[in-house]
């Protein structure tokens, strides 16, 4: 685990420019995006066979669905024959999908099902959707568009080990899903989350609710955890505390333990240099939502909402001439290890 350095020394931030400038962000899909293992989903939205859902990522879309045989799949959701969008709707369930511009199917692990006006044994791989690298961790359902990539497991081991002692993340589904279009760019939604100092003044009901005197942000190989005891906690909750997840480069999850376990996911996804879209996902055991669980998405929702109006403001600063990159705090140490991520990643080719 890296710790926090007892000297610390005046560090500059990022540049400015690199949230705003259109050649960053192309840099950045082609070289994070497109070359990460990112969130797509989660199995209890691909349950049944011919199930699916679609999703974006870096201008790339994609489906994701589960065969005949139950087997998961991602592919890109591109027609071979003349490169157009196969698949239309969000989710779904069907036998073959149909690309409508010339009539040809494909089944639900992307295999060629018919070609008019070709043989289907003619196009061999050439007529299939081009597939995808796949992941189930946890149920969650992590793709990588780079086919080279190594498994998961040699970026995210350490934290795939931490959640193991969640025993209860298995049995979660994906309840209920909220997105919202952020005027921000990407990397500013990262930093916002990397650091708890806005908090005691833009987050006045988590600070109440959280010790602040004795917040901790732990960071760990490619994640960091952040979590602190509750100021007023029920003898149930004495063992088990939050705990807040980032991991590179997008994603956030955050693990309730308590007597009924939950989550939520937060996927960041990059629109423009300016723009980005925020996926929160809550999952519980059951479809019933308590009165408690409905408690927690309603105080979760509005922590997201005070950062909205924080990284839209940052966003603004940063196409301004006023300054050209920040400085980190002593307690700013995770934003750093970010940008150090990032820096190593957009600068690897």
């Amino acid at each position: 685990m890296k710790q926090l350095q007892t000297k610390y020394a005046l560090e500059h931030t990022l540049p400015y420019d690199h949230y705003v400038n259109p050649e960053v962000f192309e840099k950045e899909k082609k070289q994070i995006f497109q070359n990460s293992w990112i969130l797509a989903g989660h199995t209890s939205q691909v349950e049944k066979p011919g199930d699916f859902f679609t999703f974006d990522i870096a201008d790339q879309p994609l489906i994701i669905s589960r065969d005949k045989n139950n087997e998961l799949s991602a592919m890109y959701n591109i027609c071979p024959h003349r490169g157009s969008i196969v698949e239309k709707s969000e989710c779904g369930n069907k036998k073959v999908f149909t690309c409508t511009y010339h009539g040809w199917t494909f089944h639900n692990n992307g295999k060629l099902n018919r070609a008019p006006n070709f043989g289907t044994n003619e196009l061999g791989i050439h007529g299939c959707l081009t597939q995808v690298r796949l992941e189930v961790f946890q149920s969650m359902i992590f793709i990588n568009l780079n086919p080279d990539a190594g498994p998961m497991a040699e970026t995210y081991g350490e934290f795939m080990a931490s959640l193991e002692k969640y025993t209860f993340l298995n049995s979660l589904k994906k309840i209920r899903t909220t997105q919202r279009v952020i005027d921000a760019n990407w990397k500013a939604v990262v930093d916002n989350y990397l650091e708890c100092d806005h908090c005691k003044i833009a987050h006045p009901e988590f600070a109440k609710t959280f010790d602040m005197k004795n917040y901790h942000i732990d960071l760990h190989d490619n994640f960091s955890c952040q979590y602190s005891e509750l100021t007023n906690k029920s003898n149930e909750e004495q063992d088990e505390h939050a705990n807040f997840y980032w991991v590179w480069p997008n994603l956030m999850v955050s693990i309730y333990p308590g007597k009924e376990g939950n989550m939520t996911t937060s996927q960041i996804l990059p629109l423009a240099p300016d723009k980005s879209l925020a996926i929160y996902s809550y999952y519980f055991k059951t479809d019933e939502i308590s009165e408690e669980q409905e408690e927690l998405i309603r105080f979760v929702d509005q922590v997201r909402l005070e950062d909205f109006d924080l990284v839209e403001l940052l966003q603004k600063g940063f196409h301004t001439n006023a300054f050209k990159q920040g400085v980190y705090s002593p307690t700013e140490y995770a934003i750093k290890y970010f940008h150090e991520l990032y820096e190593s990643a957009i600068n690897s080719r």
